[in-house]
C-alpha cells in the first residue's frame, strides 16, 4: 500500500486536499519533471540526515540563490533598457524641434519647455555670455559668469552634484535655491557663443557625481550649434 503525503500539521483542510491533489497527480505522472526540468531548481527537496546537509542539497541550494540573483540582474537591465530608450525618445524629439526652431526666441521656450515637460525637471537654467545682451532670454556679462560659477565651466564636461549656494543663486535664484538638492551643469561654446545649461532636482541623490547626463550632452552639443544662427540676427540691448 502507498503511503500516504504527509502534510503539515498546521495545514487547512483546504491546503491537505490540494497537497492530496498534487501528490496523486505526481505518483500518476512519474514523468512530469522529466518535462518540465525548469521547475526543478525551485524545488525545495532536503537531504538532511541528522545534523548534517548533504551535497546534492547544497549545490540546489547555491544553484536556485544564483538563479534568483541572475533574474533580478536580467530584471534591472531591462529597466534600464526601457528608461533609456524612454530618454532616447525624448532627446531625438527635442533635437529634431531645435532644428525646426526658426528664431532664438523659439529655441530657447524649446528647451525649457521639453525639459520641464518630457523629462520633468522641476528647475531649469539656461544663461548665455554676452557683453552685449541680446532682448531674448537670460545674458550676463562673461566675467559676470567666470566669477560666480567659473569652477563650473569645463567646456564639453557635465559637472554633477550639490553646488555651493552662490553658484545656485546665480543659476537658479535665491528661491528656487532653497528647494534645491542636486544640480546637473554643462558649459555651451560653439563658434563664439558661449553659455551654460543646468537642471537641478530636490533629490540630492538625483544628480550624483557619477549620474550618467549623457542625454544632457547631446542637447548642450546641438544648443551649441543651433544658437548662432539666431543670435547672429538679433540686436544686442543698450
Amino acid at each position: 500500500m502507498t503511503d500516504k503525503p504527509q502534510v503539515p500539521a498546521q495545514a487547512t483542510p483546504s491546503e491537505s486536499l490540494e497537497a492530496a491533489a498534487v501528490a496523486a497527480y505526481l505518483e500518476a505522472n512519474p514523468d512530469f519533471f522529466v518535462e518540465h526540468e525548469e521547475l526543478l531548481p525551485a524545488l525545495r527537496i532536503p537531504h538532511q540526515r541528522g545534523d548534517t546537509v548533504s551535497l546534492v542539497e547544497r549545490q540546489m541550494k547555491i544553484l536556485r540563490e544564483r538563479n534568483i540573483e541572475m533574474r533580478h540582474r536580467l530584471s534591472h537591465l531591462m529597466d534600464v533598457a526601457r528608461d533609456n530608450d524612454r530618454l532616447f525618445d525624448k532627446t531625438r524629439r527635442l533635437i529634431l524641434t531645435l532644428m525646426d526652431a526658426a528664431n532664438l526666441e523659439e529655441t530657447v521656450i524649446a528647451v525649457e519647455d521639453s525639459l520641464r515637460e518630457d523629462f520633468q525637471v522641476p528647475f531649469v537654467s539656461l544663461i548665455l555670455f554676452s557683453e552685449n545682451p541680446m532682448p531674448v532670454g537670460r545674458w550676463v556679462s562673461g566675467g559676470e559668469a567666470q566669477t560666480a560659477i567659473g569652477g563650473l565651466l569645463c567646456e564639453g564636461k557635465t559637472v554633477s552634484g550639490t553646488l555651493r549656494e552662490h553658484e545656485l543663486d546665480f543659476l537658479f535664484g535665491v528661491e528656487q535655491r532653497k528647494q534645491i538638492g542636486s544640480t546637473a551643469v554643462i558649459a555651451l561654446s560653439h563658434q563664439g557663443l558661449h553659455g551654460v545649461l543646468a537642471i537641478a532636482s530636490r533629490d540630492p541623490a538625483h544628480y550624483k557625481s557619477s549620474v550618467g547626463t549623457l542625454f544632457l550632452t547631446y542637447i548642450a552639443e546641438v544648443l551649441g550649434r543651433v544658437l548662432p544662427r539666431h543670435t547672429s540676427t538679433l540686436r544686442a540691448v543698450r
